[in-house]
């Protein structure tokens, strides 16, 4: 059993279910071995709730796309009255709900089996996921001497793993598509408010965060989004609706495309040569499958950095709000958070509403300066990160400057200078596993179209893994299990 649960995606265990071959206790059977024998290497599953999943099977699971498939829930965000969360940070250990998030009743309502959460950094601030409230940090799956990423980290080692074929993330400023790309995934991040947010968060760090998933194939994310597309009561955002569905856009070829392969940062930085491989690799395989490509090189004015300054005030504003609110006037102890939080806390300080609100301002005017860069493009291409998977503890988050750990030399925005952006313009955007490196980890190519434009990139994706399938170098991994390096 366990050897076929391996080689499925969800969509493929849905059939086996459907069709009889397997119960849904069974798939969890192999889901709870598989995170016995590889999440000690990993760190990547926390809060195991065997007995909710096995209630919720007996009671009968939703007769959605996804029955009796084997689920994990990030741990951040997804509120769940059956799943506390630590949110990544002692302070938060063991947080009892009230009620179930929107996101969370539309992932249990396509049939998946949740039974355990997965690993976050605090508060889900950075691109790598080493949290002390774990006991150490979340490895990739590819060599454990790497990170898996973040915020997402754990869902992405999860699935890279084989431990579930897909699990839930979330995606502030990359936090789904940094962890596709470091553990060989597909990220989609769909355009700003496509997905519910519900009841509790209004705009999620100024608009630019929104919930997502980390699957190995592209029909299980289009599935996953279809499921779960719709705004929510109440939403302070609304998406322009879609024409059809993630799944049928990505059955057919898109017409042809104006293609911009940008090969630096945004700012024209140049980036590790594995990451300019992978771009330039992916323009040749779209020009080949007959879309106009050209090297694209943003103009200066686009002002990345400025961007991301205002970036740093809201996020930094967002994770006081978040420790005030749980402290409810109690002092701060300083060993319940870590120091990329203290630090966070100290610079909101420094912060006024004025600031807040003008930095708001600056990301959506960015936002504003993207869109008017595709009309002379339809999707533009870069890497998804300036490097492979760090190793793990190169961006521990133990710098209590915030502003130097997001945008200081060596810092989060120099580690991962496209992802945000996209947020901050709430553009759909993908990270997809199109190139390993030399020692065989993982480098995300990353596609972004104009705001609404979720079906054009779907149907991209899907031209792009029937030409250049991806599946069997995922499977190499699963086969073999965690690997050393």
């Amino acid at each position: 059993m366990k050897d076929s649960y391996l080689k499925q995606d969800a969509t493929g265990l849905a059939a086996l279910v459907a069709t009889g071959q397997v119960t849904p206790d069974e798939l969890l059977d192999c889901a709870l071995e598989l995170t016995a024998e590889r999440n000690p290497a990993l760190n990547a599953v926390v809060n195991i709730a065997e007995d909710t999943a096995r209630a919720a099977i007996r009671d009968g699971l939703p007769d959605g796309p996804f029955r009796g498939v084997p689920f994990l829930i990030k741990d951040l965000g997804a509120e769940a009255r059956a799943y506390p969360t630590h949110n990544g940070s002692i302070l938060f250990r063991d947080t009892a709900w009230s009620y179930d998030s929107e996101i969370f009743l539309r992932m249990q309502a396509t049939g998946v089996a949740t039974f355990a959460r997965t690993t976050s950094p605090e508060l889900g601030v950075g691109p790598v996921t080493e949290s002390q409230v774990y006991g150490g940090p979340t490895r990739n799956p590819w060599n454990l001497g790497h990170t898996s990423g973040g915020s997402s980290g754990g869902s992405g080692a999860a699935v890279a793993a084989g431990i579930v074929p897909a699990a839930h993330g979330s995606d502030g400023g990359g936090s789904v598509r940094i962890p596709a790309s470091s553990c060989g995934l597909v990220g989609f991040k769909p355009t700003r408010a496509r997905l519910p947010d519900g009841p509790e968060s209004g705009e999620g760090w100024g608009g630019m965060a929104i919930d997502g998933f980390l699957t190995r194939s592209l029909r299980d994310s289009a599935a996953l989004l279809d499921a779960c597309a719709g705004a929510d009561l109440g939403a302070p955002y609304w998406a322009p609706p879609m024409q059809g569905s993630y799944a049928d856009a990505m059955a057919r070829d898109p017409a042809p495309m104006r293609v911009g392969v940008c090969t630096t940062t945004l700012s024209g930085e140049p980036v590790d040569p594995e990451c300019v491989r992978a771009a330039e690799t992916t323009g040749r395989l779209l020009q080949d499958l007959g879309h106009h490509v050209e090297i694209y090189t943003p103009p200066a004015a686009l002002d990345v950095e400025a961007m991301m300054l205002a970036w740093t005030k809201i996020v930094a504003c967002g994770t006081a709000l978040s420790v005030r609110t749980k402290l409810k006037g109690k002092p701060l102890d300083p060993a319940t958070v870590e120091g990329v939080t203290r630090g966070a806390i100290a610079y909101a300080e420094t912060v006024s509403g004025a600031d807040y609100l003008a930095a708001v301002n600056a990301v959506h005017a960015f936002g504003r300066r993207m869109a008017r860069l595709f009309h002379d493009i339809d999707v533009l291409v870069t890497p998804t990160l300036a490097r492979p998977p760090a190793p793990v503890g190169l961006l521990k988050p133990d710098n209590e400057d915030f502003v130097a750990y997001r945008n200081g030399p060596g810092g989060v925005f120099e580690y991962s200078p496209y992802c945000a952006a996209f947020n901050a313009s709430g553009q759909p955007a993908v990270s997809l596993p199109l190139h390993w490196s030399a020692d065989d980890l993982p480098v995300g190519v990353h596609l972004a179209c104009a705001f609404g434009e979720d079906e054009r990139l779907m149907s991209l994706c899907g031209q792009i893994e029937r030409a250049a399938p991806w599946a069997a170098k995922q499977q190499s991994l699963i086969d073999s299990g965690p690997r050393h390096g």
